[in-house]
């Protein structure tokens, strides 16, 4: 019989602004992003959060998306060096989604940009040590610039009633914001970031809170306007991020693999002319070509219950093409669907598989492409 396993919380994993009324909200599992706590699940299960998400509004506290603050006259400079992805057009006001790549053209991290000035970037990072990163080719590229971890934590309102909720705290000027672009607005007497963005499928908004002291504040101030929207604590939630092809680092891929199996093409153009870490690897692997590649499964039998665990994919029930890195039972598409790295001769959408679930069990599936179709 398995025994209850704790979390010991040492001060090496830190807790958030909002992590008391995330407790008070009745949080029943925590896990650890950049060495902060970031809340996993309520009260509810994760079918009953899927649809209050895709119906409603929900408030998630998402501090564990750290920011790298790079400033200073090679702010650009720096910044474009660690990105296959151009930001010579950047807009102040602007989210860029990015891949960070290492000399190999391995990811290490695939985090949004956030251009706050013409030499003052955020970079909202995934769960890898992107500040580090930074700093080291900053130092030996000998950049003037200054590279922090700002009083930043971040505060997402996701659901199809959240413009409607931030309106009626923020005003008018909220439906102003286009998708991945901020502005900026007066909180309690500060001047707060305001994204339009969110680590789901629904519309949704992210609050860049500076300052420790105000997040309490917050909190209270949208979950008591909430209350007229139905709104709820909730988390990113895996059944709404895998439906929407969101990729998860860590869990979906790593540095060993590249951005093209990632599918992010778009943002590396095997041509590009600036230079970054990592090009010369990336133009071979864009000249020779990938062996494998993330695509959709959809696969049949029970539901699915998330699992900590890949699954192995079969073709033939013997030759293994891949493995399920995220997988859930979609309760909307009343199928099992799951993210897979699935090797280059399989990729096409129509080939049957199969997949070996945590029971033991072969279940019959096909590949499909991403995001699945409503």
């Amino acid at each position: 019989m398995k025994k209850n396993i704790k979390l010991n919380m040492s001060r090496r994993i830190r807790r958030t602004p909002y992590t008391n009324k995330v407790e008070q909200c009745g949080v029943s599992d925590f896990t650890v992003v950049n060495h902060m706590l970031l809340p996993k699940g309520y009260k509810n299960s994760i079918e009953e959060d899927y649809w209050h998400l895709r119906s409603h509004v929900q408030i998630w506290d998402v501090s564990c998306q750290r920011q790298v603050q790079v400033s200073g006259p090679d702010a650009f400079k720096l910044v474009q060096k660690i990105t296959p992805r151009s930001i010579k057009d950047m807009k102040i006001g602007k989210c860029f989604y990015i891949p960070i790549i290492d000399e190999n053209a391995g990811m290490i991290n695939d985090p949004v940009l956030l251009k706050l000035d013409e030499d003052m970037f955020w970079i909202s990072i995934a769960d890898s040590d992107i500040l580090l990163w930074a700093k080291g080719i900053a130092l030996g590229s000998n950049f003037n610039v200054k590279i922090i971890e700002p009083d930043v934590y971040p505060l997402a309102i996701q659901g199809p009633k959240a413009e409607s909720l931030m309106t009626s705290i923020f005003g008018e000027e909220i439906k102003k914001i286009r998708f991945f672009n901020f502005k900026i607005f007066n909180f309690l007497g500060t001047k707060q970031i305001i994204a339009r963005s969110g680590y789901s499928k629904q519309d949704g908004f992210e609050i860049y809170l500076k300052g420790f002291e105000m997040g309490e504040k917050l909190w209270d101030v949208i979950f008591n306007a909430g209350k007229e929207y139905n709104i709820s604590p909730g988390c990113p939630n895996l059944i709404d991020r895998v439906e929407a092809g969101l990729l998860s680092y860590g869990n979906d891929f790593t540095k060993e693999n590249n951005p093209f199996e990632c599918n992010l093409e778009k943002y590396c153009n095997g041509n590009s002319i600036h230079d970054f870490i990592g090009k010369d690897a990336l133009r071979k692997i864009h000249s020779e070509g990938i062996k494998q590649k993330i695509k959709g499964i959809i696969f049949d039998g029970d539901p699915c219950k998330p699992t900590g665990k890949a699954l192995p994919v079969f073709v033939n029930k013997n030759v293994k093409i891949g493995q399920v890195t995220s997988g859930v039972y979609s309760p909307r598409l009343k199928k099992n669907v799951g993210l897979s790295m699935i090797l280059k001769d399989y990729w096409d959408e129509g080939q049957k598989l199969q997949v070996e679930t945590s029971d033991g069990n072969m279940r019959n599936g096909i590949v499909t492409s991403l995001p699945f179709s409503e």
